[in-house]
């Protein structure tokens, strides 16, 4: 995949190429029948190629930094992502004033006079220019005047384990990151969602009790609701199931920094400063304070008990089925997922 920066990556993209523009924070399902869309168009377009032009960092970290979402991946994944997907050519377009001053008519012009695009692929919600000004409604006029063709598609809509039927959106998937729904955020992502960092050096409480664990440094990702989490995790081709602590730590005492801890059930290795991805496949339950070390090393074994049986079913089979373990409970609050664009 070719990468290239800035409006000028625009301008030196060949004509007639198939480009969708958008954040694809995440890479869930609804950016996936974008770019199945896309790929379809390049099949039937001799000599095109398909193109992604992102922003990076979202437009908010420059604009209203305070309201910036968190990261659902890191660019790295995400850039591996689009790749995987078919993609080209990808533009990053950074968040610089050159970019974001350009109003809504301004950016259709560098498009159609200069990316010279044969489609443009978008989803019903796409907006674009300074302000937000250009609407799709907008594009829809702009484009029927113009050699370029616009193909809206559809927001994709999954049913949830609430049996909500909801659009997918990278704001969903945080919303349910953030209620420690990891199998719906699952079912939106069609893949576990998955925690980036390096392995810093922690406290070692975890080494004591038997259940030595890799601590993560998590940057600008998101990291989901406090609690215990069945995962796993690949450390030199090998899979390993992954038990995750999220939280404070509370039995060891009030003000305790929040940590991601990773035990990687069978392995025997160093793995600091390694950069680790930890996929999380289930909520188990919240963090608690326990009256004793022996009661917390308890309810460890559990957890590993739980983590061990959960990490060996087939992750396809169970997305599509709608959970990776149906026994377990739905983490508080389990109130239904916002719909939002």
């Amino acid at each position: 995949m070719l990468i290239s920066h800035g409006l000028d990556g625009l301008r030196s993209l060949p004509p007639g190429s198939v480009l969708s523009i958008g954040n694809y924070d995440g890479i869930h399902r609804g950016h996936r029948a974008l770019l199945g869309v896309g790929r379809e168009l390049r099949a039937r377009t001799p000599g095109s190629v398909l193109v992604v032009a992102t922003f990076e960092p979202h437009p908010l970290t420059v604009l209203r930094p305070e309201l910036a979402p968190p990261r659902l991946s890191s660019p790295a994944t995400k850039q591996a992502l689009l790749e995987r997907e078919g993609v080209d050519r990808l533009v990053i377009l950074p968040p610089t004033r050159q970019v974001l001053d350009l109003t809504a008519e301004d950016f259709w012009k560098v498009l159609r006079e200069e990316a010279r695009p044969a489609h443009l692929v978008e989803g019903d919600t796409f907006s674009f220019g300074k302000g937000r000004g250009g609407t799709i409604g907008k594009m829809r006029q702009w484009a029927a005047n113009s050699p370029v063709r616009l193909h809206v598609v559809p927001p994709v809509a999954v049913p949830l384990l609430d049996l909500q039927v909801v659009p997918v959106s990278s704001t969903l998937v945080r919303w349910l990151l953030d209620h420690g729904r990891v199998r719906d955020a699952a079912i939106c992502l069609g893949r576990p969602y998955a925690l980036e960092g390096p392995v810093v050096r922690g406290f070692r409480r975890g080494q004591r009790l038997g259940f030595p664990t890799a601590n993560l440094q998590i940057g600008e990702q998101l990291v989901p609701l406090d609690g215990v989490y069945a995962g796993r995790c690949t450390v030199d081709g090998t899979t390993y199931p992954a038990a995750v602590s999220i939280g404070r730590l509370p039995t060891f005492g009030p003000d305790q920094p929040r940590q991601i801890e990773a035990y990687l059930v069978g392995f025997g290795g160093d793995l600091y400063e390694r950069r680790l991805t930890v996929e999380l496949l289930d909520w188990l339950r919240e963090q608690r304070k326990f009256n004793s070390l022996e009661s917390l090393k308890a309810h460890l074994g559990d957890d590993v008990t739980v983590t061990t049986r959960l990490s060996s079913l087939d992750p396809s089979r169970a997305i599509a089925n709608g959970s990776l373990n149906e026994s377990r409970p739905t983490p508080s609050p389990s109130s239904g997922a916002q719909r939002s664009s």
